[in-house]
């Protein structure tokens, strides 16, 4: 299999509503207290579509335009900025559909970075919570989702450097985090179930890169951003941003290429070193 062909469709992971939370967190619907002072950091530094090892800066085929992005984002009605202005006036229904307006994308972008579902739906949670302490201070030159996805994406990387270990493509409970499971007694056609093989490995592949390739990783070939957008996510320039996207996509196919090779031949003498290798990729 051409590993430059793995990453662009690889399937989306499902996610619940924020507000079903089964932990009993609600999705903030009103106004939360504006007493914590703490503010979002800015961080310096199949049928497949092909990517190269140079790091386009369009979207990727199938994802639309970078004005009009797939998903929840094409939404009918007011514009983000005009839920903005009311949220700022305290309008719960504004708050509320920002939340339903983004919940998905917002969880769908931790769970890639931190593959546990969990996980990704309290930081995502967490994110919108510190969105709304600090809707006064929104920037209107800027879209709410760059400022959105800065504060999730900050957020999944703090996480990832508290846990430890790190590498792992399972939830808590056991499930595959990243995949739509079937009943393991149910008959899965063959191809259906090489997909999720190859989607599974993908995903390990992607949880060996460090923290800040990852990111852009995420927000490029599985979110279809362009790179002047991540670069405001992530707080860099666009030539870093390009840079790590470039470094990032020849790491990920090394770790394909070890996996690859690790499986055509299982009775591989392995040194010590291989037995036990480092937690992320430099």
């Amino acid at each position: 299999m051409n590993p430059n062909s793995l990453l662009t469709n690889l399937p989306r992971p499902s996610v619940r509503p924020l507000r079903d939370n089964p932990a009993g967190n609600p999705c903030p619907m009103t106004p939360p207290s504006s007493s914590d002072p703490e503010e979002p950091r800015k961080r310096a530094g199949s049928e497949t579509v092909e990517f190269d090892t140079e790091a386009g800066d369009g979207p990727r085929e199938g994802q639309g335009r970078e004005s009009e992005p797939e998903g929840p984002l094409r939404e009918a009605g007011p514009s983000d900025h005009d839920l903005v202005h009311g949220a700022q006036r305290g309008e719960e229904a504004a708050y509320a559909q920002l939340v339903s307006r983004h919940e998905e994308r917002a969880v769908r972008v931790a769970l890639s970075m931190v593959s546990n579902r969990e996980d990704a739906r309290d930081l995502a949670q967490e994110g919108f919570l510190r969105v709304f302490r600090h809707i006064d201070r929104f920037d209107f030159r800027h879209e709410f989702t760059t400022w959105l996805y800065r504060i999730v994406t900050n957020l999944a990387i703090d996480h990832l450097r508290k846990r430890r270990p790190a590498v792992s493509t399972s939830s808590a409970d056991g499930d595959e985090a990243d995949l739509d499971l079937v009943d393991p007694e149910a008959e899965v056609p063959s191809a259906d179930m090489e997909r999720r093989e190859t989607a599974d490995r993908v995903r390990a592949c992607i949880d060996r890169l460090a923290p800040h390739f990852r990111t852009v990783m995420v927000l490029r070939e599985l979110e279809g951003l362009p790179c002047t957008e991540i670069a405001r996510i992530v707080g860099a320039t666009h030539v870093t941003v390009r840079w790590r996207l470039h470094r990032g996509r020849k790491l990920f196919l090394a770790e394909w290429e070890r996996m690859e090779s690790s499986v055509a031949d299982p009775f591989l003498v392995s040194s010590p070193e291989d037995s036990n290798p480092p937690e992320t990729l430099p």
